[in-house]
């Protein structure tokens, strides 16, 4: 009898403390304040996050914050965008002044086991290191860069990555060290370095921003491997799910072929199980999620579309950055774009 009295005890005691490890600690504040605090790298990061000129944010960082204050609130419109820079994003996140980093964070080890530790729950966007250089200097190669000065962020993996390549290399450099995005392309594109390093797709982005943006080249060579995710804080699986599965109907709205125009069509007309459960015609998907709405992904695809029209919205093509989809298309055309299944 003492020995069913402590096991029952102690079953009780190891519920009490998943409970209050799932019980959504961040997720709770958020829901009470009524808005999702979204911090994001601007204001110059265009195609992933900028401010037009009434003030309101725009890019492809803002729209999957967006779709996360969908899944919480139903409401798109329940975001505050806090820009951060390489330096204090995660000081800001860990104070909670922001909820949420949606501003091309990558997924590191480090991050997921430092004293801070943060989650990455999905990877919205898959890229790599690279080397933007002047035209001029006729340069098709890093391996061309001896005795270069390099323009780089600190506190970045950049920095990191930087460095290991020239030295597996056997070519030295002279980093110019500025933490300010801003600062740095003005740097680079007065002459101050030689090279401007960043991941490619932010690469192209500052490249749009330059005195003459055809000027320049991004070279080749990707010198590392950058998982770009929303991050949060450790400690609310709650949120860890939203995030996550936020970012994985965008994918799997786009594996099914629904798109902003058919959605409410397919939604009405499907007998696919698969896809009655994404936009939540049959089952308890967004129930079992804690979203506002059992149509919460019907209602994310029909505001922003799936991932596809996303990307190519401010990314892609007939944008500024012109960006393929490389990497960043689904599975079954040929990228890394793969979704759990939603059942």
């Amino acid at each position: 009898m003492k020995f069913t009295m402590l096991a029952a005890a102690a079953a009780a005691f190891m519920t009490l403390g998943v409970n209050e490890a799932l019980a959504g600690r961040d997720l709770d504040q958020i829901k009470q304040r009524g808005t999702l605090r979204c911090g994001v790298q601007g204001p110059s990061n265009p195609g992933f996050g900028v401010p037009d000129s009434q003030g309101r944010w725009g890019g492809f960082n803002v729209e999957i914050c967006r779709a996360i204050a969908i899944t919480i609130f139903g409401d798109p419109s329940k975001v505050e965008f806090v820009p951060v820079t390489t330096q204090s994003r995660f000081p800001a996140l860990s104070a909670g002044e922001v909820d949420v980093l949606s501003n091309n964070t990558t997924w590191t080890l480090t991050r997921d086991t430092n004293v801070n530790r943060f989650n990455q729950p999905a990877i919205t966007f898959y890229d790599g290191q690279a080397l933007m250089v002047p035209r001029r200097l006729n340069v098709t190669s890093a391996r061309q860069l001896n005795g270069a000065t390099v323009c780089v962020q600190p506190g970045t993996t950049t920095e990191l990555n930087i460095a290991d390549y020239f030295r597996a290399n056997n070519l030295r450099f002279t980093p110019v060290v500025i933490a300010d995005l801003d600062e740095i392309r003005r740097a680079y594109d007065s002459g101050r370095c030689d090279v401007f390093t960043n991941d490619f797709a932010a690469l192209a982005a500052q490249r749009t921003l330059l005195t003459r943006p055809a000027d320049h080249v991004i070279l080749p060579e990707r010198l590392s491997k950058e998982p770009l995710a929303v991050t949060i804080r450790q400690g609310d699986e709650e949120l860890t799910n939203i995030v996550a599965w936020t970012t994985f109907a965008l994918i799997d709205a786009e594996e099914l072929g629904i798109t902003s125009a058919n959605v409410e069509q397919i939604a009405g007309s499907s007998t696919n199980p698969v896809v009655r459960r994404l936009l939540g015609v049959e089952g308890n998907m967004g129930e079992s999620l804690g979203a506002a709405r059992a149509d919460y992904a019907r209602q994310i695809i029909r505001t922003f579309g799936n991932y596809g029209e996303i990307f190519e919205r401010h990314l892609g093509t007939n944008t500024p950055l012109g960006l393929e989809r490389g990497m960043n298309n689904i599975w079954t055309r040929g990228g890394l774009l793969y979704a759990p299944p939603a059942r």
